[in-house]
C-alpha cells in the first residue's frame, strides 16, 4: 500500500478516552466539535473512521434538563447558561480500519491500540488517499454487525471521495469492491449503493 504522505493532518479534534484494538472513543476538545460521520481520523499510528457521535453530561448523575422555554433561539440558551460548556461533552466513536508502520499504511488492525489521551486528528486529503488506496480498508466496516453499519460504510466512502481528484471514479471503483464483498447479500449491497452519489460524484 502507498506510503503515508508527509502532509500534516489538518486539525486536532480531541483525545482518546477509551481504546481497544478494534474501537476507540475520543472526547472532543470543543463541545459539538465532532467531525461528520465517516470522517477518517488518526490517533498516533492508528487510522479510524467516525462511526458515532454522542453529546452527554460530563456527570451522568446530573441529567440534562430543558432550559429554553422562554428563549428566542438555542443560542440564547447557551448565552444565558455559559456553564453548559463545562457540564457537557461530545464524544466520538471510532472504528479502526488501518494503521501505519513507518511510512507504509497497513489496512488491517494494529497490534496495539493507541494510549489514552493520544491526540486525535482529522486526516489530510493525502492521508485519506493513502489509506483508501487499497480496498482492504472496507473489510472491517463491512464486517460490522451494528444496525447502522451500512450508513457508516457509505458515509466513509462519500467522505473519502472528497479527497480524490476524481471522486466519481473512486466511488465506482470501491462500489465494485463492495459488490464482490456482498455478492451473497444483495439487499445490503443495494442499501449501501443507494447511499452513494454514483451518478453525480
Amino acid at each position: 500500500m502507498p506510503a503515508v504522505t508527509t502532509q500534516p493532518t489538518t486539525s486536532r479534534i480531541g483525545e482518546v478516552t477509551q481504546a481497544s484494538i478494534e474501537r476507540l472513543t475520543a472526547q472532543c476538545h470543543a463541545l459539538y466539535g465532532a467531525p461528520p460521520l465517516g470522517t477518517l481520523v488518526r490517533a498516533g499510528n492508528v487510522y479510524a473512521v467516525v462511526s458515532g457521535v454522542t453529546t452527554q453530561p460530563l456527570d451522568p448523575t446530573r441529567p440534562v434538563i430543558a432550559r429554553g422555554a422562554g428563549a428566542a433561539d438555542e443560542a440564547e440558551i447557551y448565552r444565558e447558561n455559559p456553564q453548559l460548556e463545562q457540564l457537557l461533552r461530545t464524544d466520538v466513536s471510532l472504528t479502526v480500519v488501518a494503521h501505519a508502520e513507518g511510512d507504509a499504511v497497513r489496512a488491517y488492525l494494529p497490534a496495539l491500540p493507541p494510549r489514552i489521551h493520544t491526540f486525535v486528528h482529522v486526516c489530510s486529503p493525502g492521508e485519506v488517499r493513502a489509506v483508501f488506496a487499497a480496498p482492504e480498508f472496507l473489510r472491517t466496516l463491512l464486517q460490522s454487525r451494528e444496525p447502522w453499519a451500512d450508513d457508516v460504510a457509505a458515509a466513509t466512502l462519500r467522505q473519502a471521495a472528497r479527497a480524490h481528484d476524481e471522486p466519481r471514479a473512486f466511488l465506482q471503483r470501491v462500489a465494485r469492491v463492495v459488490g464482490v464483498a456482498l455478492a451473497g447479500d444483495t439487499a445490503r449491497l443495494a442499501a449501501i449503493l443507494r447511499r452513494l452519489p454514483l451518478g453525480t460524484a
